[in-house]
């Protein structure tokens, strides 16, 4: 009888956690089973921002945070969770994303704001980020899956051995990119059609940047971090189910105007970054430059590369090899070199001290063995302008021999950027203009000297096609420096 008292007994166990776990959710009012409380749920976002912003970096832009506040704290206002204390902001990453984490901490990218046309295109955007927040999204998705981490690069799956030393994501990067289900993403759209009616915008608008970025993402791929229809419906179906809601939310209300807000919104991002800013680092002609670190060095021939704030990766299709390029600690070379060794528990095969353009370096072998795997690493420690960097080459000690001389050749051709345009270079920021006369978009961008291979981008930038007529008067988005 005891084995079937025991089995009663945790039965009533699980039943009375399950009970203790019933919250009633904001949003839909029906109780469900979430193994967080408000309290712990703020406290997780309240741990998470300050890694999402030391990630990303904040976007220096006091009008347009000014806005995007001003907008988020009206809307929340109106949601399902009004008293939250939230928080709204703009990271600095060309990536067309946005996202939000328990507690109220909503956050738009850079890239997302170039690519917004008026005000009813964020307000929507904005709506679904605040839906996800009032319906306990990211508290039911921790119920439902572990969190996943950030792939190395597109299309690349590192052995697993490998995995180790590519730099691990904070919690609140573990948050930031957890993906939703389809119900959640299609409840959060219906939510950013609610909320963003409710202050007055027109959410057709919404469906109408959801076609912009199916075609960006069609263009260009994955970014660095998921782009933002990366986890959500289909596209087609997305952009006619939105389309019908805002319709029929619209015939419903008694509000006569809803705002789109095109030319206030433009003259907002007059100025805004757009793209990769070249002092986080850039990529040229098979080449790695950062301007204010003042270093450069070349990518293994057609390796795949991701430059992310800890590290600047670098991997060959097949996954089976990885070179790193940190910033180490220690005030010495040999303090940095004993840090590399303990932090991945590599034991010493052999070291050299060496001079590499000029810098001072140690280039040590080591292995660590893992039951019946030995990796290799070729670590070189080097010593510039008050930095010691890390660049490091990883694979299995089988494949080693023919990786050596590839790590080798990037490591020795490490050295200080000296090239007074790639130390001076600008980024692209967006130019609002207004057009002269009646025109085609392209006629448009040929009339202010773009050039031409750069249309289509500019018209995705834009929302629009390069066939499209435009009024005298209108204003449009180009680049300059």
């Amino acid at each position: 009888m005891r084995p079937f008292k025991d089995f009663l007994n945790l039965c009533s166990v699980l039943i009375l956690l399950s009970l203790s776990a019933c919250a009633i959710n904001p949003v839909t009012g029906k109780k469900q089973i979430v193994l967080m409380s408000v309290a712990q749920e703020v406290a997780m976002g309240q741990q998470s921002d300050p890694e999402i912003v030391a990630f990303f970096g904040l976007y220096d832009d006091p009008q347009l945070q000014e806005f995007i506040t001003a907008k988020g704290n009206e809307m929340a206002a109106i949601s399902h969770r009004p008293k939250l204390d939230y928080e709204f902001k703009i990271v600095d990453s060309p990536v067309i994303n946005a996202f939000a984490v328990p507690g109220g901490f909503v956050y738009f990218t850079r890239g997302i704001m170039a690519h917004f046309n008026n005000e009813a295109e964020f307000a929507g955007v904005l709506g679904h980020e605040i839906g996800h927040v009032s319906a306990r999204h990211s508290v039911i998705q921790q119920r439902n899956q572990l969190f996943g981490q950030i792939g190395l690069l597109a299309g690349i799956i590192l052995v697993p051995e490998l995995g180790q030393f590519v730099e691990p994501l904070s919690q609140g990067m573990q948050l930031a990119l957890l993906k939703f289900g389809r119900d959640a993403e299609r409840q959060s759209d219906k939510l950013g059609v609610d909320y963003s009616s409710q202050i007055g915008y027109d959410a057709t608008e919404m469906a109408g940047f959801f076609e912009t970025l199916e075609r960006q993402q069609e263009n260009s791929g994955a970014g660095e971090i998921p782009p933002f229809l990366s986890t959500h419906p289909s596209p087609e179906e997305r952009n006619a189910t939105v389309e019908r809601m805002a319709e029929a939310w619209q015939e419903k209300s008694k509000m006569t105007e809803f705002e789109i807000n095109r030319d206030s919104y433009l003259r907002k991002i007059d100025g805004l970054i757009v793209g990769a800013d070249p002092k986080q680092g850039f990529v040229e002609n098979n080449s790695f430059f950062h301007p204010v670190l003042k270093i450069q060095f070349p990518i293994p021939t057609s390796w795949s590369h991701q430059n992310t704030p800890q590290q600047f990766r670098m991997a060959p299709k097949d996954g089976d090899a990885i070179m790193m390029l940190t910033l180490a600690p220690g005030a010495t070379l040999e303090e940095a070199a004993n840090a590399v060794l303990e932090r991945y528990k590599l034991t010493m095969v052999e070291s050299n001290k060496e001079t590499i353009n000029g810098l001072p370096a140690v280039i040590m072998v080591a292995d660590q063995k893992q039951e019946e795997v030995t990796t290799r690493v070729l670590s070189s420690l080097i010593q510039f302008d008050g930095n010691i960097y890390s660049l490091m080459g990883v694979s299995d000690i089988s494949k080693f021999g023919s990786y050596q001389p590839v790590f080798l050749s990037t490591i020795r051709k490490f050295q200080e950027l000296r090239d007074s345009e790639k130390l001076n270079r600008k980024p692209d920021i967006i130019k609002i203009k207004t057009v002269p006369k009646q025109m085609s978009l392209q006629a448009a961008f040929q009339n202010y000297g773009m050039p031409a291979e750069r249309f289509e981008e500019l018209a995705l930038l834009n929302g629009m096609l390069l066939t499209d007529q435009l009024d005298k008067g209108m204003l449009i988005k180009v680049v300059g420096k």
